[in-house]
């Protein structure tokens, strides 16, 4: 019976939210109002139990980890953006989450993007084989002159101008292509949530 009422619930705010191909209306607007409720709710109750308790409360209530108290404040001062009076104490706090997270995310893609990216395009032009080996040419050029489009130092003209044209054809077919995945992707979805309509709901589809 409740597997048989989540097929409904769940196949009813499908269709709910495909009304939003007609036009805006009360019905897409309720399912979007339900799914970014129900998201924030599990995100903050996943969070509760995931991190502030096991990372903070426990630690400084079981553990006398007393230290742990200058993160507890600087949590509970996040909170008065809601109070306009003292909403300035809250930039305290804001600052140092960007700071270490722009330390952190700077270290991370320097050393997981970055140089990985690098390395992976220092490639040889000849392998032995015709195909890796043109492979391994068009990428090159497609690096070289992807870095001279962006290269502003000079102006684009003579031959820097044609590698920062070649540069910008690299450029929009790689764009074409993320953006066809992209599609693609959300197409998988779409045929995903068809076929649990058709299958799990009218069973149409066995």
């Amino acid at each position: 019976m409740w597997e048989l009422l989540g097929i409904w619930v769940a196949s009813l705010l499908t269709l709910c939210v495909f009304s939003f191909l007609y036009k805006d209306n009360p019905f897409y607007k309720f399912a979007e109002h339900l799914f970014v409720g129900i998201s924030a709710g599990y995100g903050i109750t996943l969070e509760y139990y995931n991190v502030f308790l096991p990372n903070l409360w426990r630690p400084l209530t079981q553990q006398g980890k007393l230290l742990l108290i200058v993160p507890f404040i600087f949590g509970i001062l996040l909170f008065s953006r809601f109070f306009r009076r003292y909403s300035w104490l809250s930039r305290w706090p804001m600052a140092l989450i960007i700071g270490i997270y722009a330390g952190i995310t700077i270290v991370g893609y320097g050393s997981g993007d970055l140089i990985l990216q690098i390395n992976a395009n220092l490639l040889p032009l000849w392998t032995g084989k015709w195909l890796e080996s043109f492979n391994n040419i068009i990428l090159t050029i497609g690096v070289i002159t992807g870095l001279i489009y962006f290269s502003f130092s000079k102006e684009h003209k003579g031959a820097i101008g044609a590698g920062a044209k070649i540069g910008t054809w690299f450029l929009m077919i790689s764009f074409g292509a993320s953006f066809g995945y992209t599609v693609m992707s959300r197409m998988s979805l779409l045929i995903g949530r068809i076929y649990f309509l058709m299958a799990a709901w009218l069973g149409i589809l066995q």
